[in-house]
């Protein structure tokens, strides 16, 4: 299994090159939009919020809100928050339609030490997948202390049900980045790495998950035209 690295200064960690961003935003637009009698898009946020994530929490709550903002003009975006930590503790949050109720579910959260429970998420989402069908899940993370077998059988299963895992890795663990990378495969999602230091990356790339699952290819398409992601890239991002 994969183990959590020890705590390093927020610039450390992979960041995403131009051309895992472009392969990334390049899957989301083949991966088959989820078919659905209402204009409702439901994606399912599954955050560690472990002791390891604690630096970059405060400001992982505003990027979310880009989601939102990306979506305002395609749909009705509704998200909801399920974290995991300390003690195995699990919370799964009401379903929030709008960035400052998101921000709300996410700043009452506190990073606690203790064990991923990826699976204990992913098992939640393809039940709330049965009740109401989801877009997509995204998963952000640093660690696992989970089977990877496990793992990889569940994004299996959420992949039959026509449900993507789009992983969001901080950090630079070769095994985390392994087994995540197979996740999104399995699910028929996408992975992109991360750290502080490419925030605004993965503040496009949560806004394109977003956009791709309210509007399609199309939506998608016009997003990456207006979005100056390129030049962010440029100024951020090392290859």
């Amino acid at each position: 299994m994969a183990e959590k690295d020890p705590p390093t200064s927020l610039s450390s960690g992979k960041v995403a090159s131009r051309s895992e961003v472009s392969d990334f935003l390049a899957k989301v637009a083949r991966t088959p939009p989820a078919s659905s009698s209402s204009n409702v898009c439901r994606l399912l946020f599954a955050m560690d919020a472990t002791a390891s994530r604690e630096p970059t929490w405060d400001h992982a709550c505003h990027l979310q809100g880009q989601m939102f903002t990306a979506t305002s003009e395609l749909g009705d975006l509704q998200v909801q928050l399920c974290h995991y930590g300390g003690f195995n503790h699990f919370n799964a949050g009401e379903w929030c339609q709008s960035a400052p109720a998101l921000m709300n579910e996410m700043t009452r959260v506190r990073c606690l030490g203790g064990h991923t429970q990826i699976n204990r998420g992913l098992q939640h989402a393809r039940e709330e997948h049965r009740k109401t069908r989801l877009k997509a899940i995204v998963f952000v993370g640093d660690a696992i202390e989970e089977n990877p077998d496990d793992l990889c059988h569940i994004a299996g299963q959420l992949g039959v049900l026509g449900l993507p895992l789009f992983m969001f890795h901080e950090g630079a663990d070769p095994g985390v980045r392994s087994v995540f990378k197979q996740m999104a495969e399995l699910s028929g999602g996408a992975y992109a790495p991360f750290n502080l230091a490419s925030a605004s990356d993965l503040k496009e790339l949560l806004s394109a998950v977003a956009v791709f699952a309210t509007g399609g290819r199309v939506a998608l398409e016009q997003f990456e035209r207006e979005s100056c992601r390129a030049t962010l890239l440029t100024h951020q991002l090392k290859d």
